[in-house]
């Protein structure tokens, strides 16, 4: 089992089409609404895949060089994980040739891309429920879907089929039935033809194992270097077998780094615990494909659950990328949006700098500078030690190579260095404020070292 050859270089950045960039207004639904209005369940602010195009050199100077995009087929809502066509880009994003560019000018940049796959379910405006609908027991796809009763009933207060999470307008795909299981690895083919790198899998826990091993070999057929990632916000562990995914969306790191930084609900010493144990449960050859993430389009935003709070924010940052794995940027997080779960996270990003939070944008690049250029931040094992309860320690080991992440929560503190277990070290983040023969590090101020392994004092 090999995990693609590119993932432990990976900076990810996620992105909800509809509120990230509009590159061309002519695609507008009629019921837009102005960019940066309040994010409702229902209305559109016009993003689109020119736009993100137009954007990814902003994406390449920030060291991104993977994209996550929420669902982008065709669909009648805003978050489009109801398809109508799994073949065709919504309109209102653009068309396939919109596609192609945008995948062109990605990789010409070094930008990766992976997909949502929707495979659970799909709209009930698809084109094989709305015949079954129609002609039910006589449609040709009746098979298709889970339907418990004829006529079919597809309304809000009475419905009839199984459903994603008890939502109407979401049908269940039957997947125990070989044409569809043929219909969704032939998604799978259309769009790596087209060049997308790999597939982020939603709630593949709702669909049985054995379809995601055919999935798995059909991708891995057009490379190795293809990624396949779950969602799941459970234990990961459940994925990490061969020929089934590469990583899993790590909620069970996040959880841990948001106690810890944001909210501050455990200590370093039960941070470090915890954080020792899931590292210990992920197989080794899976660790660097894990999908770390701190916010989705799922959750609240980052600085909200900070408090707004930037010292939170940033030593939260300074956690993900200090850890082994591929971490995840949400959009707008680098420069401090705040919003709150489904529809608030999910606002228009905000392209104003002067309304951008600094603080935080500069960190969040001098972090992914720090990873991009840190053999060991991308490759190395890692350990988390705790030095008090409000201090921890990050290490990473490479060889005879490693790094220490220094994140403190606190008032302040000296950090001597004696418990540094570094020869030769130089700051790669932060910049060291040394009072004698220690380090100084307030709450605002994380710093990562890297040099020589200093055998006496690592295994300390």
């Amino acid at each position: 089992m090999t995990i693609p050859n590119w993932i432990n270089k990976a900076n990810f950045y996620q992105i909800f089409p509809d509120r990230f960039y509009n590159g061309n207004p002519s695609l507008n639904p009629s019921q837009v609404v102005p960019w940066g209005s309040d994010p409702t369940p229902d209305n559109f602010m016009g993003g689109d895949l020119p736009g993100i195009t137009e954007k990814l050199n902003y994406l390449a100077d920030l060291k991104i060089n993977a994209i996550y995009l929420n669902p982008i087929f065709s669909a009648v809502t805003n978050h489009r994980y109801d398809a109508v066509d799994y073949f065709e880009i919504d309109k209102r994003l653009g068309g396939i040739e919109d596609f192609d560019k945008f995948i062109e000018k990605a990789h010409n940049l070094g930008i990766r891309v992976i997909l949502d796959g929707v495979f659970n379910h799909c709209g009930n405006a698809h084109y094989a429920f709305k015949d079954v609908v129609n002609n039910g027991a006589k449609s040709k796809y009746v098979n298709w879907y889970m339907v418990e009763g004829f006529p079919v009933i597809s309304d809000p207060e009475k419905f009839n089929y199984r459903t994603c999470t008890g939502c109407y307008y979401l049908p269940k795909w039957n997947i125990y039935n070989p044409e569809v299981r043929e219909h969704h690895l032939e998604v799978a083919r259309f769009w790596l033809n087209r060049g997308i790198d790999g597939w982020r899998l939603d709630v593949p826990y709702l669909v049985n194992m054995n379809f995601w091993y055919q999935f798995h070999e059909v991708v891995k057929h057009f490379g190795e270097d293809k990624y396949l990632v779950a969602e799941d916000w459970r234990d990961p562990t459940i994925w990490l077998k061969p020929g089934l995914m590469d990583g899993v969306m790590n909620y069970s790191l996040r959880n841990l780094v948001l106690a810890y930084a944001a909210e501050k609900f455990i200590d370093a010493f039960k941070l470090v615990e915890r954080m020792n144990e899931l590292y210990a449960r992920i197989p080794q050859e899976f660790r660097a494909a894990m999908f770390n993430l701190l916010g989705s389009h799922d959750t609240e935003r980052l600085a909200t659950r900070c408090k707004n709070e930037t010292p939170r924010v940033i030593n939260a940052f300074a956690l993900l990328y200090s850890m082994h794995g591929s971490p995840v940027l949400y959009y707008g997080d680098e420069i401090g949006m705040t919003g709150e779960n489904d529809p608030g996270c999910r606002g228009g990003m905000n392209w104003n700098q002067a309304a951008w939070n600094q603080e935080i944008h500069r960190s969040v690049t001098g972090l992914l500078s720090a990873r991009s250029n840190s053999k060991v931040l991308q490759e190395g094992e890692q350990e988390l030690v705790a030095l008090d309860a409000e201090t921890v320690l990050v290490k990473r080991r490479l060889g005879n190579r490693g790094t220490v992440s220094i994140v403190h929560r606190g008032a302040g503190r000296d950090v001597s260095y004696n418990l540094i277990p570094l020869r030769k070290e130089k700051a790669i983040f932060g910049i060291p404020s040394v009072i004698g023969k220690s380090y100084r590090i307030d709450s605002a101020n994380p710093l990562i070292l890297e040099g020589e392994i200093d055998e006496r004092k690592w295994s300390l």
